[in-house]
């Protein structure tokens, strides 16, 4: 049972492994919180949870475990998508927090995968896809399989909850300080005032992130001054990140160890070896891990996968490999990069590249916030590429200087034909959409 194991963890230690709003919360204390109707819920039962990273939304997360139920992580900020999450997932039931707020319906819904893991007795997690095209997919994991890889003891830090409570990133915050005897530090704000507030008064350690927040905070001229001493570790993934703004941040905050992290719903968070502390490249492996490149896409094996899509088809070939879409280069020792998704491809009259080779320089001029390069269909070449710029405070830029500095670097078919000037969005998640 998963509680009595944590519990056994935490015992006899005087430390918070929650601080919400500013208040500490032990975790002997979780056993005062009640649940409603819990005794309506069976092993099997799939229940979502709408919450955050709360003692009552940890607490009800940690006992419908141990009852056995396949559990949906969900957030607010998701509201609109609900429904649609309710009916791909097959919930039975929806708690918000503690609190049992709707029965959709008491018997199961029949689907293969959920009839194999009802089989083997394990509690389940569904989680969905966070990609900008097409319906998210459903994502169903055995819990029990799920939970081993933090069954090894690590070293405890305090954290700030920055990635969020229905993303594979967030679990697995949350359950790696649950499991080390941490401390999880909850925001709400996700800006860089907030961050670095919180950071200073809690006296954080690790500061899981991702490479949009890190844009921002290169922005930042007093970096140095306001990025507090105890901070140790800043991690970062979910997207890719330019090496012009890792570098520049490893030459300003020289005492911090930059980590980059590199998983999916699908296979969860897996192991990584760093080839330097200012370098993309690295080497993914950890046990029952094995990679292979096809076609320069990076494609993994890994023992610790989902068991499935609940409404889409398997992504794994006969043999178990499952396709990334990321594209990659090697390095002399074999470390891999990314370079980009194989959908971002632009294919100029035959010639291709990735947009990350326009964002590279543009990235590199001064008062640039974001920068995103993208095909558009073209009658005689078939594509061009063009550039939207994200500038500073909204300071004018200057057009022509960014396409001098593209045409000493670039060769002319990944020079953009058209350069724009806007507002680059992004998501909840601080990801850019």
């Amino acid at each position: 049972m998963v509680l009595d194991e944590l519990c056994k963890i935490w015992e006899g230690y005087d430390q918070p492994f929650l601080i919400n709003a500013g208040k500490n919360i032990y975790f002997d204390q979780l056993e005062k919180i009640i649940i409603d109707d819990l005794d309506q819920v069976n092993s099997g039962d799939v229940v979502a949870i709408i919450g955050d990273f709360d003692h009552e939304s940890i607490f009800t997360f940690l006992r419908l475990i141990d009852k056995g139920c396949i559990l949906v992580p969900l957030t607010i900020e998701t509201k609109q998508d609900h429904d649609y999450f309710f009916k791909e997932a097959k919930v039975q039931y929806i708690y918000e927090k503690n609190k049992l707020k709707r029965v959709i319906q008491r018997e199961v819904f029949n689907h293969d995968l959920l009839k194999l893991l009802r089989a083997s007795g394990n509690p389940g997690l569904i989680l969905f896809t966070t990609g900008t095209t097409g319906r998210p997919k459903a994502i169903l994991h055995d819990l029990e399989k799920f939970l081993e890889r933090y069954k090894t003891p690590r070293k405890p830090m305090k954290t700030l909850s920055f990635l969020l409570f229905d993303h594979i990133g967030g679990i697995n915050t949350l359950l790696h300080m649950l499991f080390n005897r941490g401390t999880v530090i909850t925001i709400k704000n996700r800006n860089i005032e907030e961050v670095i507030s919180l950071c200073g008064k809690h006296q954080i350690e690790l500061l899981p992130t991702t490479p949009t927040f890190l844009r921002l905070l290169l922005l930042c001229d007093d970096i140095h001054q306001i990025i507090p001493k105890s901070l140790k570790v800043i991690s970062y993934g979910t997207e890719r990140l330019d090496e012009y703004t890792l570098k520049n941040l490893c030459e300003r905050l020289p005492s911090i160890s930059f980590r980059q992290t590199y998983g999916m719903s699908e296979l969860g968070i897996l192991r990584i070896k760093s080839f330097a502390r200012n370098s993309l490249f690295m080497k993914v492996g950890g046990e029952g891990v094995e990679t292979k490149i096809v076609n320069n896409v990076l494609h993994i094996k890994s023992k610790n996968k989902m068991l499935g899509y609940l409404n889409a088809e398997s992504p794994f070939d006969g043999d178990g490999w499952y396709c990334t879409k990321d594209i990659v280069e090697s390095n002399q020792d074999n470390y891999l990069r990314i370079t980009g998704r194989d959908s971002d491809v632009i294919n100029v009259g035959g010639l291709k590249f990735m947009p990350s080779e326009i964002e590279r320089v543009a990235l590199s001029l001064p008062s640039i916030k974001y920068a995103k390069a993208y095909a558009i269909d073209n009658p005689i070449t078939g594509q061009h590429a063009e550039l939207l710029i994200d500038s500073e405070d909204n300071i004018n830029i200057n057009i022509n200087n960014i396409k001098k500095a593209l045409k000493s670097e670039l060769p002319p078919y990944m020079i953009p034909l058209k350069i724009v000037t806007g507002k680059l969005k992004i998501s909840h998640r601080f990801k850019k959409l």
